[in-house]
């Protein structure tokens, strides 16, 4: 898959922080952030990023 994005052990950690029900959405949404932006791994950071585009309070 040459379009697949890579998460950090510390960014993975965090996505565990989100409730099991929204997880697979709230990952889609992130690796969608990370490709638009040009990434090709997320990090603590770019998850950061995207929580705050997102709006997410936690």
């Amino acid at each position: 898959m040459g379009n697949a994005v890579e998460w950090t052990e510390a960014a993975q950690a965090r996505l565990k922080e989100i409730p099991f029900f929204v997880r697979p959405a709230a990952r889609k949404k992130i690796e969608k952030f990370a490709k638009d932006a040009g990434f090709t791994e997320i990090t603590e950071e770019i998850y950061e990023q995207a929580k705050a585009k997102f709006g997410s309070k936690e």
